[in-house]
């Protein structure tokens, strides 16, 4: 098996969106045999696209996995998606992946958004190469995406394969170590000739500085360059390797993936340059323990992914870790602390499943049936000696929306099949908001939620309705003061009597609720104070001004009767409850808002017009940085100003910006937004 694994492959595509990765997938297919014909995106038939909702959009909405041979080694293929919306689970991923096949677009080079993304998979220290795709496109520029490379991402571009012509005239590489120049030919084949001669002095520059970056990625060649002044085909080849597997040098290449240009260059790539399950440093365990990437160490598991199948079955996507795995073993999840019995191991190919019927080892991805007891994010192992995976932790969710159903008497029907969904997609979230009492589901974007609604209709049948949640306003007192108040009822038989004296006071935002007992003399007997304390609670939940929670308050009980025949703990609580209500209009009562802590990257021309718009939106800026041509913002804003801020930021920025949102803190709104809230409040409950 080990040299097997030596020459297995297990890569991630990643990219922003647009960059054609799932085009440079349906390339590398059809040049390993895998397909007959080349599938495109605006024909939805491509191998990974395959959901209805993928060909509407005319892009990946969800990750989507193949399993191929080239040169009878195997190859396990990723494919992320590149919209921010569809990137939850991308942690998860990219910890199933042993390199990164990253994907520029020739037209574009280096995006705001490729920055944002290439700083968060530079802390998973993963092997890297770049794909400088759309070479045939209008205004494809490689030196402009290599610039990005060196200037924007700080990497060190080794570039192997350097286009010869763009645009129409994109007709052949040269290879910048072998100094051979490939032109494409019919049907993807490539023709050896000349290096062109307008293209020679460039090649030799390249080649200098790619040696010296080699050089300088291991001790004993930088001595020989340095006493030699060169390196030879096989140190060269090493050094590549080394400084590749160290992170220190980033391979490039250019290709066409639309026109069939360069997959068998790219394919050469990943086999010669990327790592092998067995060049992984050891995995770390949650309780500090590591576990190595052999096949000698005893089984695990991370299950990353949960896909449902065209058939309506759910699989379970099984990154394997360390040791072996076959069909129908038995294995043990120290989490739920279960057992989970494996079925058949399925190879996944888009949509397509073939049984694998080896024993697989680590670096393998496989599926199996859904398990009973393990959800995504559980690690498996051998049940003698149990591991639990160090996973990552996933970003937070930065868009909600209410849910209901369109029909009267669905609502159950629909949150049965919005929680399947919640299964597959586990940067969802399901909740029920006590405080607006509406069911809210959460995402990573508008098209994330609108696009998981379409699911559920499609699946189930039922049907969803999606609006803007009401925004979670709370209520908070001014000042201090007193109040007396005495509930006393008397029917036939036993009355009820309760009379408390409480004080009210603010409370530093965010302290929430505080009562003091300072009763002295049993004025009050202690059986009937807890009673008062419910009253309180109870009435501030309801609030005063607009019917949302007061908080940040304390209340001093610190007088009252009672009756020793009448006095009850309902009278009490009444009375509590209308103590509060009284004491905390004399305080004086405001609005409080959520405010959310934003942080934009936009290109750094659109910078000004986004400040301009987060002023606009009552935000507040708190700085900002500028490099390479990309900003930075940061800023506190309004919940009730951005609930549609995603289409907004798109059209300002021609679809360049992106940004992360999470709550921060309340603070009191501004008198003519409160009027508007209380007024909104009135007219809801007349109706």
């Amino acid at each position: 098996m080990r040299d097997i694994l030596e020459k297995q492959r297990t890569f991630a595509l990643i990219g922003s969106t647009g960059t054609g990765k799932t085009s440079l997938a349906e390339m590398l297919f059809f040049n390993v045999g895998l397909i007959t014909r080349l599938g495109k995106i605006p024909e939805g038939n491509t191998v990974l696209d395959y959901e209805p909702e993928e060909i509407k959009k005319g892009g990946s909405i969800q990750p989507a996995f193949a399993f191929y041979t080239w040169k009878k080694n195997r190859h396990f293929l990723i494919d992320t998606p590149g919209d921010s919306n569809f990137q939850g689970e991308l942690p998860y991923q990219l910890v199933a992946a042993d390199a990164l096949v990253y994907v520029l677009d020739a037209t574009d080079g280096v995006k705001p958004q490729d920055k944002k993304l290439w700083n968060e998979t530079r802390k998973f220290e993963l092997p890297t190469m770049v794909v400088v795709n759309k070479m045939d496109r209008e205004r494809a520029d490689f030196e402009k995406a290599l610039n990005g490379i060196k200037d924007i991402f700080k990497a060190k571009p080794l570039v192997k394969y350097y286009p010869i012509g763009s645009e129409a005239n994109f007709n052949g590489v040269v290879d910048v170590f072998e100094k051979k120049a490939y032109f494409f030919k019919d049907n993807g084949k490539l023709e050896v000739g000349d290096i062109p001669d307008d293209l020679k002095d460039r090649i030799e520059e390249l080649y200098e500085f790619s040696v010296e970056n080699i050089a300088e990625s291991d001790e004993e060649l930088m001595e020989k360059y340095l006493e030699e002044g060169e390196l030879s085909p096989e140190e060269i080849e090493k050094g590549i390797r080394t400084g590749v597997l160290s992170g220190e040098i980033v391979p490039v290449c250019a290709v066409s993936a639309t026109e069939n240009k360069g997959a068998e260059l790219v394919l050469n790539m990943i086999q010669q340059m990327l790592p092998s399950p067995l060049d992984r440093k050891p995995w770390k365990g949650k309780d500090g323990e590591v576990r190595d990437s052999s096949e000698d160490a005893p089984f695990a598991g991370f299950v990353f992914k949960t896909i449902m199948t065209p058939f309506g079955g759910l699989i379970s996507l099984i990154r394997v870790l360390s040791g072996k795995l076959e069909s129908d073993m038995t294995v043990f999840n120290p989490e739920k602390n279960a057992r989970e019995k494996l079925g058949q191991l399925q190879y996944i190919i888009g949509k397509k499943m073939e049984p694998c019927k080896e024993v697989v080892g680590p670096g393998a991805i496989v599926g199996v049936a859904k398990l009973k007891n393990t959800q995504t994010g559980d690690t498996i192992c051998d049940e003698k000696n149990p591991f639990v995976l160090d996973k990552p932790p996933l970003p937070p969710q930065v868009l909600s929306y209410a849910l209901s159903g369109e029909n009267k008497g669905e609502e159950d029907k629909m949150m049965s099949a919005v929680s399947k969904l919640l299964e597959e997609d586990v940067s969802l979230k399901l909740e029920h908001n006590e405080e607006t009492k509406e069911i809210l589901l959460s995402g990573m974007g508008q098209l994330h939620i609108e696009m998981a609604v379409e699911k559920v209709k499609r699946r189930s049948k039922v049907g969803v309705k999606l609006k803007e949640p009401k925004i979670p306003y709370k209520e908070t007192i001014k000042g201090k003061a007193e109040a007396h108040a005495r509930y006393k009822k008397q029917t036939g038989g036993r009355g009820q009597f309760g009379d408390c004296w409480i004080r009210i006071m603010p409370l530093p935002r965010g302290e929430g609720y505080e009562f003091v007992n300072q009763i002295v003399g049993g004025v009050i007997p202690k059986q009937f104070i807890p009673a008062v304390d419910a009253g309180i609670q109870e009435a501030a939940k309801k609030g005063v001004l607009a019917g949302y929670p007061v908080v940040d308050f304390k209340v001093e009980l610190f007088d009252g009767q009672y009756h020793s025949v009448d006095s009850s703990e309902l009278a009490f609580k009444i009375a509590g409850s209308m103590a509060f209500k009284e004491a905390a209009e004399k305080a004086g009562l405001v609005l409080l808002e959520p405010i959310m802590k934003m942080v934009i990257t936009v290109p750094e021309e659109y910078m000004g017009d986004v400040i301009g718009d987060l002023s606009g939106r009552r935000g507040k800026v708190l700085g900002y940085e500028s490099q390479d041509g990309i900003a930075e913002i940061q800023a506190y804003v309004p919940m009730a100003e951005v609930l549609k801020y995603a289409p907004d930021l798109r059209s300002m920025t021609a679809g360049q910006g992106s940004f992360t949102m999470e709550f921060d803190h309340y603070e009191e709104c501004p008198p003519n937004i409160q009027e508007k809230v209380i007024e909104e409040s009135k007219a809801q409950k007349e109706e």
